[in-house]
């Protein structure tokens, strides 16, 4: 069976960010995946990073500051090992991803354009895409998502189901490392 684990970045656990990202896990369930959350804020980075391990697919999810991704979402991705230069485990190896971002407005939604990047470049991850990207107008209110965003979220975490299955059963993507 495919496990989806989600990763929210924000400063404190519980927002938007979580929201959105619980939407895609949500989605992920409904094509049959089982799923887990982690609040980057409370789990902590080798939690995070351990269950890694255990997943076929990671939604990783940050809100949007100065137009890219979260410090606590960099710092997970710097201590996370890819196996180059000397280092004894690549827990992103064979795995699928997809990026959930949210802002107060549509001004910044390229910042999903550099997640992806660092995800499929730097650690051989096969991400899904388009990402994600949520600004307020995309919630009823912090904890809820409208009908179209859930609805999206959703289709976005079947998407990643079936996106994990595809690579798990293909030991060529699999077997695709870091180049450098």
């Amino acid at each position: 069976m495919t496990h989806v684990l989600g990763v929210v970045a924000g400063p404190e656990a519980g927002g938007r960010t979580a929201t959105a990202v619980a939407g895609v896990l949500a989605g992920a369930e409904k094509a049959g995946a089982t799923t887990s959350l982690l609040e980057l804020s409370e789990a902590g980075i080798d939690a995070v990073i351990a269950a890694f391990g255990e997943a076929d697919g990671v939604v990783f999810g940050s809100p949007v500051y100065r137009a890219t991704y979260s410090a606590l979402l960099k710092d997970l991705l710097e201590r996370t090992e890819r196996g180059k230069w000397g280092e004894s485990t690549a827990p992103l190896q064979g795995r699928v991803a997809a990026t959930v971002l949210t802002g107060a407005s549509g001004h910044h939604f390229l910042a999903l354009g550099d997640l992806r990047d660092v995800l499929a470049g730097f650690f051989a991850v096969q991400v899904l895409s388009p990402g994600l990207y949520l600004d307020h107008g995309g919630y009823v209110d912090r904890t809820t998502l409208t009908d179209q965003s859930a609805e999206l979220a959703a289709a976005h975490g079947a998407a990643l189901a079936d996106l994990a299955a595809a690579v798990r059963g293909s030991a060529a993507l699999q077997a695709i490392t870091p180049q450098i």
